[in-house]
């Protein structure tokens, strides 16, 4: 089957819905990522509608991986319609790109605001050619710390009133422990979004470098594991639907008994 092949996006519709059921009760939110959905071409973005309005409805949140960047209307126009009370397609939080400058993240910050969403910013990514740009001095200081510094406002802005968390939370990579501390002094109160661990080699120690005691353990933040889960290495290949999901399961519980062990030590 090709992309633009009607039973492409049912067959990924399908999958995927199978994966969300059987997660759902186990896991807090989801993060789909909106690039493998839009090579699909429009039924591919039905799909993504469709897959993040029922987690939504099992009570799940949804982090949208979208990495949108903008100036502008095109900002107000991505922030309308994934932020927004009114949101044509509504999730909980988006991803974004803050190269572009500052300013581009204002029209997302009032949107997450007003309908009380969240936003989480590319500050240390896990991608090994992060450091290209990224750990770049400026004035002394590596280019994601001048990035992080200048969130502060925003993380303020976002602040919440139950928890002392911020609706501002940024992307750091469980690659880069030592970054992540750094990040984690410039922003104490942003949740981070964690990429990198499991099958991007980063480890469950690693990947809550960024976090910060809690009454219960570690804390602050959010671990992605997308490959290990959905692809993992006992289920290549296996013909029957049984040996799959007992694949799916069994990689669930080991990345949920890493990560529980982590924060309790």
């Amino acid at each position: 089957m090709t992309v633009d092949d009607e039973r492409t996006a049912l067959a990924v519709e399908s999958f995927l819905t199978e994966v969300l059921d059987r997660v759902a009760e186990r896991v807090a939110i989801i993060k789909p990522q909106i690039a493998f959905f839009e090579q699909l071409g429009w039924r591919g973005i039905r799909v993504l509608d469709g897959i993040c309005r029922r987690a939504r409805e099992q009570g799940l949140m949804v982090l949208l991986d979208a990495k949108r960047g903008d100036i502008g209307s095109t900002a107000e126009g991505y922030a309308s319609a994934y932020l927004a009370q009114d949101a044509a397609m509504p999730v909980d939080a988006l991803t974004l790109n803050p190269y572009l400058g500052f300013d581009t993240i204002e029209p997302f910050a009032h949107a997450a605001s007003d309908a009380g969403r969240g936003l989480f910013v590319l500050v240390k990514t896990s991608n090994p050619g992060s450091g290209d740009l990224q750990n770049r001095e400026v004035d002394g200081e590596p280019l994601f710390g001048r990035v992080a510094d200048g969130l502060g406002r925003f993380e303020a802005a976002l602040s919440g009133s139950q928890t002392p968390w911020s609706a501002l939370g940024v992307v750091c990579g469980a690659t880069w422990p030592d970054q992540a501390r750094r990040v984690r002094e410039a922003l104490p109160h942003a949740l981070f979004l964690v990429p990198g661990y499991g099958a991007q080699g980063g480890s469950a120690s690693a990947a809550i470098e960024g976090f910060v005691a809690g009454p219960k353990g570690r804390e602050g933040g959010i671990v992605n594991s997308s490959r290990g889960i959905l692809f993992p290495e006992a289920g290549v290949g296996c013909s029957d639907a049984t040996t799959w999901e007992q694949s799916i399961d069994a990689a669930l519980d080991r990345a949920i008994d890493e990560l529980a062990n982590a924060i309790q030590t």
